[in-house]
């Protein structure tokens, strides 16, 4: 077995690849001594920017690939046809056991389903959940699903709860993390059909810690650790509450920056603010993680920079380190010989 959590990423994937992907690769191995990172892409391409750099040889390693998966490509069409695409070759490497964990600011779509078919459900799963950190008042919480599955049933939400209480209780060191329903009310009546069905299954878990439902206003509160919802409601929850937060980081700099007495005052506090804002920044918490897959795989913004590259690869180690997948069989119950 390997010393190192091996990481393969995509390196052709992203608005900014290869420049600032391979940048983000080097980043994470000179932070950390546990990872190796495999860039798979165009290997003239990537070994132009690794030249730029300075890194343990050793632990980076490139992969060659011929192809690239368009954003604006048929997600599943493209990973049967495109198969010695960057994105393709960096699962598979997963899927053979030769990597623990894959990342792609690339096509969300095409993340999803070759996260499926190439690395494959955990047996039991029924449906994988997107599922990013979001910032809030006093930390993070789990927001799961936000994207890949819009037409879910009461039982994936239940288990969308359980893979969420066994992801930040171990890969983010929460014990007992809370979990709520997102709803337009708290009151158990409230909600569509599928929040109905759902609210009187998760309250009967006894191996989470249900709490109820959640407005969407209580987000940034704190208010849960793991927010359960279908992709639809937490897509739309999830950039709504990104445009705000770019929407209020502007207003705030404009005033700043009004007159010359602001800009004195904005001088002052500087340090205090700046590191304020940063608790908001939700790319220092790396990518959404495709939850219920036999191997990790994660999703980066499509404008990810060097750093949300780095944190998500970082993001990896504590996920293989403290066994997530183990304990997410454990939550559903898959498996009992799991220690």
């Amino acid at each position: 077995m390997s010393e190192y959590v091996n990481v393969a990423l995509d390196a052709m994937g992203g608005d900014n690849a290869p420049a600032e992907i391979v940048k983000g690769a080097v980043n994470a191995v000179n932070d950390n001594g546990n990872v190796k990172v495999y860039l798979v892409g165009d290997h003239d391409a990537v070994e132009a920017e690794l030249k730029k750099y300075t890194y343990p040889k050793d632990r980076i390693e490139t992969v060659d690939s011929t192809e690239v998966i368009g954003m604006d490509e048929a997600p599943v069409m493209a990973i049967r046809k495109k198969r010695d695409s960057s994105l393709v070759k960096a699962l598979n490497l997963v899927k053979e056991g030769k990597c623990d964990a894959f990342v792609s600011a690339g096509s969300t779509g095409a993340v999803l389903a070759g996260g499926q078919l190439l690395v494959g459900r955990i047996r039991g799963v029924e449906r994988p959940p997107l599922a990013p950190l979001i910032p809030h008042a006093n930390g993070v919480s789990l927001l799961v699903d936000c994207g890949a599955n819009v037409d879910a049933r009461p039982s994936h939400l239940v288990q969308f709860a359980k893979m969420g209480s066994a992801y930040m209780k171990y890969a983010m060191g929460i014990n007992n993390p809370r979990v709520a329903l997102l709803n337009i009310g708290v009151e158990e009546e409230k909600g569509n059909a599928l929040v109905k069905e759902t609210y009187p299954l998760l309250k009967n878990c006894t191996d989470i810690n249900f709490i109820g439902s959640i407005e969407a206003r209580e987000i940034p509160m704190g208010g849960a650790d793991v927010i359960v919802c279908e992709a639809f409601a937490g897509n739309v929850a999830l950039k709504m509450y990104e445009g705000v937060g770019k929407v209020f980081l502007s207003k705030i700099k404009g005033a700043l920056m009004k007159n010359l007495k602001t800009k004195i005052g904005a001088l002052l506090i500087k340090s205090s603010l700046k590191e304020t804002l940063k608790a908001f920044d939700a790319t220092q918490y790396g990518g959404a993680p495709l939850l219920g897959l036999k191997g990790l795989v994660v999703k980066t913004h499509g404008s990810a920079t060097a750093g949300e590259v780095r944190n998500s690869i970082i993001q990896c180690i504590t996920f293989k380190e403290q066994d997530v997948n183990g304990k997410i069989k454990q939550y559903l119950d898959l498996d009992s010989d799991i220690n």
